[in-house]
């Protein structure tokens, strides 16, 4: 491939990650290479820098071939800008939902809040650098399900005792997908700084379903209630996240604590969730907001492969499977976050579940809304990824302080109360 068709398609590319096409055709492989191209902007920019100079110093080199480099050359750095900006996103957005003093109290309660990244991490982003963590792999919370009953726990390296709990739910179109793919720096981060953090496979259609996939989240959160203790944790505060079809099962989780209908043969356990923070969600199932991409995915992906039910016929577990139908007074504390380019999930869903909630929820709810940011975008640790981990363990931090009345403790009651996972109102 020549240097002017190395440089068109990556014309191509660079195009495709600042406005993608928005056809559902070819939602996907947009999705996949704005993606790649989003979050690898730096080392898509050296790779041109490097190919454009190589061109120009070339003895048949086509000088004005570079022009078109160069063009690239501005097109990525301005994808990276977008990039770098997102840790002001992340800061003012929380500040808008949590308060203009959250920051400040977080602070003087922890002295560990930054939001820096190893230049190494950044330079290497395929590969996790957080070591002060251990995982404890396969362990079974529901044995008839084979692997997909199978959960990991990261946890502080050497152990910890009474800490919060952090569930992270995979995501891949209720289809597809393994606990140990996706959420990853988020899991490690937090397992670094105290959290114990749980991550579950559950049942995947065609196979299964609908409402497998939701009562094994519940069976999950059923499971930490029961064993959290015996792995560090303190089973009474339990926050979930999770993206795309993760980020749908985490915002139902949340909104339908103790449903029989999801919990059969175990009703009496508490499922009661405190946190929720949803990435890239899928807040509408039934195409109500009027959505026809909604009701495109509803007709010819869920029913047929999720559902196995006509919505024609029977629209009803379409609906009750849509978190935006659900929003309640007793909700958690929300932290809702979704990139403006998402060719999977559009923004809007994640814009009307956040007016909806904020309508009727007592309690905080946060909304990050990312410019130039793909579905995704937080798999693997690129700058964007990493801002979302500092904010998002902010939001963690204030929302188990608020439960357990450290915001509201006076400092030598903060002092008294010691490591992470005791509480001050015990």
């Amino acid at each position: 491939m020549s240097y002017l068709h190395r440089q068109l398609f990556t014309s191509a590319l660079v195009a495709n990650a600042i406005r993608p096409a928005p056809l559902m055709v070819t939602s996907v492989p947009s999705m996949f290479a704005g993606w790649f191209v989003s979050e690898l902007a730096p080392h898509f920019m050296v790779g041109t820098a490097v190919d454009t100079g190589l061109e120009l110093v070339r003895k048949n080199g086509q000088p004005k071939h570079a022009l078109l480099g160069a063009a690239n050359l501005a097109a990525l750095a301005y994808v990276m800008r977008q990039s770098g900006q997102s840790r002001e996103v992340f800061e003012s957005t929380l500040l808008e939902g949590l308060g203009e003093d959250y920051r400040k109290e977080l602070e003087e309660r922890h002295s560990d809040l930054d939001w820096k990244t190893p230049l190494r991490q950044l330079v290497w982003p395929f590969k996790h650098l957080v070591e002060d963590y251990e995982v404890e792999k396969n362990i079974a919370y529901a044995p008839e399900h084979g692997r997909r009953g199978m959960l990991d726990v990261y946890r502080p390296t050497g152990g910890t005792s009474g800490a919060p709990v952090l569930l992270q739910v995979h995501g891949g179109g209720w289809t597809i997908g393994t606990k140990d793919q996706q959420g990853l720096p988020l899991m490690k981060h937090m397992a670094s700084r105290g959290w114990v953090c749980v991550a579950p496979n559950y049942r995947l259609s065609p196979r299964d379903k609908w409402p497998a996939h939701i009562i094994d989240v519940k069976r999950t959160i059923a499971w930490v209630r029961e064993h959290g203790e015996e792995y560090g944790a303190d089973p009474r505060f339990i926050a979930i996240t999770g993206g795309s079809a993760g980020g749908h099962l985490t915002a139902l989780a949340a909104l339908t604590p103790n449903d029989p209908q999801y919990q059969p043969d175990f009703e009496d356990a508490d499922t009661t969730l405190q946190a929720a923070v949803p990435f890239y969600g899928v807040y509408d199932l039934a195409g109500i907001t009027g959505s026809k991409a909604v009701q495109r995915m509803r007709d010819y992906f869920l029913a047929p492969r999720v559902f196995g039910e006509d919505p024609r016929l029977n629209i009803e577990p379409f609906e009750k499977a849509s978190p935006i139908t659900r929003v309640r007074k007793d909700a958690p504390p929300f932290y809702v976050i979704h990139g403006a380019n998402d060719t999977l999930v559009d923004i809007r869903q994640a814009r009307t579940f956040v007016k909806a909630l904020r309508e009727v929820s007592d309690q905080a709810v946060a909304f990050t809304e990312l410019s130039g940011t793909q579905h995704a975008f937080d798999v693997f640790p690129s700058v964007r990824s990493q801002h979302s981990v500092r904010g998002v363990d902010q939001f963690l931090r204030w929302a188990y302080d608020n439960w357990r009345g450290v915001a509201t403790a006076s400092p030598e009651e903060v002092e008294r109360s010691g490591s992470v996972g005791e509480s001050v109102t015990a």
